[in-house]
């Protein structure tokens, strides 16, 4: 991130921008930073002026006690401000829960598009589910059990115990310990972990969701739901794509979307 500008609270946040046309926002999900969607900023780059950013608490980025998620609403805000006034927005996963949010509570976009937002309706046992994550991911962090709460995360993700030790391994662990704190924003922007349906239909822009066509039928029928919640809202899903998306798949029909083609 080369760039910086304020939030409304006065927490620093670390951005940069790519290309012309269109100004988009991309928005990362929980444990991720503006650099994770880099490759997808650079793929938009030829057509749409791409924004990444790191969220407070991660990267480049500051954060400021006590945290609310009306603060991250009003870092998109002061990012819009600082790109020009006018901008689209992009999220993934929990990421995408942060723009729903924010173009519920009135942020001004032109419109918005939303990747696996993972609201667990659809899942069995999903609400269950949230709730125990939501308890026993406070009191780790509250603890200091960054490590745990980690665990935490990449066990609700459903990767295996074996892949979980070996991540505890890698070199990367420390920076996702780094990151930790950040694990109780996204979980405060999911909330409940079920879709807000109520909030979504007071959306006024376009949005389109998508999902991956190897992922799970639960996160099709999710994010198929936000497409009706929302009364602009159109669902599309991109065959063989799962979680982890691929930026040359995405890129394209994000670039259709905001910009008009992939030319």
């Amino acid at each position: 991130m080369d760039k910086k500008t304020t939030s409304r609270d006065g927490t620093a946040l670390a951005y940069r921008v790519t290309g012309q046309g269109p100004t988009v926002v991309l928005v990362s999900g929980a444990m991720s930073t503006g650099g994770t969607l880099a490759p997808l900023a650079e793929r938009l780059a030829g057509h749409c002026t791409a924004v990444v950013y790191d969220r407070r608490g991660r990267g480049g980025s500051g954060d400021t006690e006590p945290y609310a998620v009306e603060r991250e609403v009003e870092d998109l805000a002061a990012l819009i401000d600082a790109v020009g006034g006018e901008a689209a927005l992009f999220g993934v996963s929990s990421g995408g829960a942060l723009v729903l949010q924010a173009l519920a509570s009135g942020l001004p976009a032109g419109r918005a598009a939303v990747y696996e937002v993972p609201y667990a309706d659809f899942l069995q046992g999903g609400a269950e589910r949230e709730a125990v994550y939501k308890e026993q991911l406070n009191k780790a962090l509250s603890e200091g059990r960054r490590g745990d709460a980690v665990e935490l995360f990449l066990r609700l993700t459903g990767l295996g115990e074996e892949v979980i030790r070996g991540a505890r391994q890698s070199p990367m662990w420390a920076g996702m310990e780094a990151v930790a704190p950040s694990l109780a924003h996204d979980d405060a922007v999911m909330g409940d972990g079920l879709l807000p349906r109520d909030r979504l239909a007071a959306i006024s822009v376009p949005v389109l969701a998508v999902a991956g066509g190897a992922s799970p039928e639960w996160m099709h029928r999710a994010n198929q739901a936000v497409a009706e919640a929302v009364p602009q809202g159109t669902y599309r899903v991109l065959p063989g794509q799962t979680h982890m998306v691929e930026p040359d798949v995405l890129g394209p029909v994000l670039t259709e979307f905001f910009a008009g083609g992939d030319k």
